[in-house]
């Protein structure tokens, strides 16, 4: 189901937490489940991995991840601040002592000239630690291209995090 490159990332997430003696939780959006997945395609996942939470809609991030509905408003849910608070949320919300956040646009539409198709935002938050955000535009391959790449992303932080 995902590329090499995707498993190969998963399964140094996974060894690095696992040597740290770290949990990881997950929150998404625009992925849909998908680094969830991704790491869970990993066999021993259990281990290290506590839980993910897919939050679609702004109800979902406010009410699952404590995303205040002012934050939704004034910034969009696909903002740095956003994935910010989506991370620390899902820190808040289990066991996990690291947890990586994704919020984007994958399309095909929904974008603007501000917030085009492809953009993504991304936060590590790690209990000791000041939250890390970065923010991508990917080029509009498509959506499965977008939710792919931001996966890969996504995972990417979290080994530089470990």
């Amino acid at each position: 189901m995902f590329p090499d490159e995707i498993l190969r990332l998963a399964n140094q997430a996974l060894a690095s937490a696992r040597k740290g003696k770290h949990m990881i939780a997950v929150a998404e959006s625009c992925t849909g489940g998908l680094l969830s997945a991704a790491l869970t395609a990993v066999e021993g996942s259990s281990d290290t991995f506590d839980c993910g939470f897919t939050t679609y809609s702004y109800k979902a991030k406010s009410s699952l991840l404590g995303v205040p509905q002012g934050m939704l408003v004034e910034h969009g849910a696909v903002s740095e601040q956003v994935a910010s608070l989506m991370a620390e949320g899902a820190l808040a919300g289990s066991t996990a002592d690291i947890a990586v956040a994704i919020t984007g646009i994958a399309g095909p539409g929904g974008g603007t000239e501000e917030k085009p198709v492809g953009l993504v935002c991304f936060a590590v938050a790690q209990i000791g630690f000041k939250t890390k955000t970065i923010e991508r535009v990917f080029d509009d391959k498509g959506r499965a291209a977008i939710r792919m790449d931001s996966v890969k992303e996504a995972l990417t932080l979290l080994c530089n995090s470990l």
